[in-house]
């Protein structure tokens, strides 16, 4: 019985600090974003002073989203996909018919679970890299589908890419990238994978595979 009680603490300490360091990689994502959407709010300021100011009302949508969502880990993919849609809101009024934006997501995938925040940075990444250096129009592409016991998310963008990025080129990787990665890795454990790179025909691409489950069905 020692033993047993031994090994039930262990068990419930090992949860905690697993949980505890995913709050800590939550947190790291909001001021992330934050400051990334300030500093797109200051750029508008004297060149349009009427989409700064809806972008900050919109910006105060989003942080209320993402409060809501601060205690929860996992959040259905319509949720998801609808914190993405209002971010994206606040990026078209500074980019305007300059950013296009497409999702190629089934009703029937909109129930999946998924990490909270986990496309946030994926998106600001294409924005950031792909999107703004080019001065044409730029498409950012979302997609899920399911393959076999596992969801796969796809964000890609058909700007210039990164200068000599290869695959998996961790050295390339910034806050959200590495973010990213390791909570997939704590969340799910080798039952997940996660790479990023060049897009054809131009671009970069970023895949993320993870275990297909629904809110009643939590991943092991």
């Amino acid at each position: 019985r020692s033993s047993q009680e031994r090994e039930r603490r262990a068990v419930e300490l090992e949860a905690r600090l697993t949980s505890a360091k995913l709050q800590a990689l939550r947190m790291q994502i909001n001021p992330h974003f934050l400051f990334n959407t300030l500093n797109s709010i200051a750029a508008l300021v004297y060149v349009n002073p009427r989409a700064a100011d809806e972008m900050l009302g919109d910006l105060g949508e989003l942080l209320r989203r993402s409060l809501d969502s601060m205690e929860e880990q996992e959040i259905p993919l319509a949720q998801e996909l609808e914190f993405i849609s209002a971010y994206l809101g606040i990026e078209q009024k500074r980019f305007g018919e300059r950013l296009r934006v497409e999702q190629i997501v089934s009703d029937d995938l909109r129930k999946v679970m998924v990490p909270a925040l986990i496309l946030q940075p994926l998106v600001e990444n294409a924005i950031r890299h792909g999107i703004e250096p080019q001065r044409g129009p730029g498409l950012i592409s979302i997609e899920a589908k399911r393959e076999d016991k596992h969801l796969h998310l796809i964000v890609r963008d058909n700007g210039r890419g990164w200068p000599g990025v290869e695959v998996n080129n961790s050295a390339r990787r910034g806050i959200g990238l590495a973010n990213t990665q390791a909570r997939l890795q704590v969340l799910y454990g080798s039952d997940q994978r996660f790479s990023f790179g060049k897009a054809e025909p131009q671009g970069c691409r970023v895949d993320i595979h993870l275990p297909f489950h629904f809110s009643h069905e939590p991943a092991a």
